[in-house]
């Protein structure tokens, strides 16, 4: 595809390469990696199409930190746009969590130079609470749209990662050594017993274990439990550290990112571009790909409905113990455990319909704290290392809203993958990479089709 002409302006927009490595066992980043600047050629002197903006406030709250260029709440800043030389880029991603990092890397890997937006850091929405469970068949169900794409973009992890490895260096946590749903009643073991026969007819690897059979695999879990399913081909990675990996990556390819920046509406631009304004100016590029979770609902399209993408709470507890106690994750009635090779064990996690709230709340850290001393005992002398909380994007009928807007041409969707974001990643970006190179026959595109939405 023919490299094209994008628009970038606004003194407060001057896109510039940056890397940092969040380690999702702390709250804050690692010392920042500098990749090698993005490519020279192809620069270009741009007309201003905004006059003067003033920045929105930064929406934060909880354990999130607002993004440096943006004052604290009730401060703003003027975006003054006039004419300025930028790197040209053809595709304009609005969201960096880690779809929007993960799209930015498969399209930057494809030759695409591309720029990046968001009003907060890289990974700093809903990713910063994600456990990073990668497990389709995790709950027994063996068939359906959600398992079928979650099976075919777990496919696509291992190939990811080693070359995110190449490019970067290896992810500290990346594992595929399985997960075990547990049983604690009859209701639920003749559940999981059934879900392991169909997932074995479908050609899953699943086995149904015994009490004393789990009580073998995994010591530290308490009695009680009357068996489990074991998937083995379910794994975990370090989300934090895997959106970081990801953009670093990115921005070794040429590509952009900007913090502080807030997207307000999408419309058609000239000369068939699109058209983004921002909090710092207007952006014209010839392809939008609107990843901005569940902030998507809240930038207006032109002739298009609002995004129905509504935020859900979701906690995550962050434990440790000396030294590593369970070797796979585990999945309770009430939550589950990821556990990391330094004794770390995240638990995940609430599900809340509260609206933009992301305060950490008593009723959900105590309610986690329960249930993962239920599942683990040894859990209740863990030292407590804090909370995240996110905002999942949910859709009305839990799929993503993937592909190209009917209203906007350019304009594509990769929202409301609620808590399956980690899991989905590449393959959303393996689709909108696919869109913007001219192939729309995918059959992933029609089952998570925003037309189905009226979008």
């Amino acid at each position: 595809m023919g490299r094209s002409r994008s628009l970038a302006v606004g003194l407060g927009l001057g896109l510039r390469p940056r890397t940092e490595w969040n380690d999702p066992r702390r709250g804050e980043a690692e010392p920042e990696l500098v990749g090698p600047s993005p490519r020279s050629g192809g620069t270009a002197r741009l007309r201003a199409v905004g006059a003067s903006d003033r920045a929105a406030e930064q929406p934060h709250g909880g354990a999130v930190r607002p993004a440096s260029p943006v004052p604290p709440s009730g401060g703003s800043r003027e975006a003054i746009c006039y004419s300025t030389p930028v790197a040209h880029a053809d595709v304009l991603v609005i969201g960096a969590g880690i779809v929007g990092c993960a799209t930015a890397h498969a399209l930057a890997a494809a030759g695409h130079t591309v720029q990046m937006v968001d009003a907060r850091e890289p990974g700093q929405g809903a990713t910063q609470a994600s456990a990073g469970v990668l497990a389709p068949y995790i709950e027994g169900h063996e068939s359906g749209v959600l398992c079928t794409l979650g099976r075919r973009s777990l496919d696509l992890f291992d190939s990811l990662i080693a070359s995110l490895a190449e490019d970067v260096g290896p992810l500290p946590v990346y594992e595929r050594r399985g997960s075990i749903e547990l049983a604690f009643d009859i209701v639920a073991r003749t559940r999981l017993q059934r879900a392991g026969e169909a997932l074995g007819a479908v050609g899953v690897e699943a086995r149904w274990l015994t009490a004393s059979e789990v009580a073998t695999l995994e010591p530290a879990v308490g009695n009680g439990a009357r068996g489990g399913l074991h998937v083995p081909m379910h794994g975990l990675v370090g989300a934090a550290a895997l959106t970081a990996a990801l953009e670093a990556a990115a921005t070794r390819r040429g590509a952009q990112f900007r913090s502080g920046v807030q997207v307000t509406g999408i419309a058609r631009g000239s000369a068939n571009r699109v058209a983004v304004t921002t909090s710092a100016g207007v952006i014209e590029a010839e392809h939008a790909v609107l990843a901005s979770g569940s902030w998507a609902g809240q930038v207006a399209v032109e002739d298009a409905g609002e995004v129905p993408v509504r935020p859900v709470r979701g906690q995550l507890l962050h434990l440790s113990l000396p030294t590593r106690r369970l070797t796979h994750v585990v999945w309770g009635t009430h939550c589950y455990l990821v556990p990391w090779p330094d004794g770390s064990v995240l638990v995940g996690a609430t599900v809340e319909d509260v609206g933009f709230d992301e305060r950490a709340t008593v009723l959900g850290v105590t309610g986690l704290l329960e249930a993962a001393c239920a599942l683990v005992p040894e859990l209740s002398r863990a030292t407590f290392v804090g909370v995240r909380v996110g905002l999942r994007p949910a859709s009305p009928d839990a799929l993503p809203i993937v592909g190209p807007s009917a209203t906007v041409p350019g304009l594509i969707y990769a929202t409301g993958h609620f808590r399956n974001g980690v899991l989905l990643a590449p393959l959303t970006a393996l689709l909108v990479r696919h869109l913007i190179d001219g192939a729309h026959d995918d059959p992933a595109l029609a089952m998570m089709a925003p037309s189905r939405l009226g979008l």
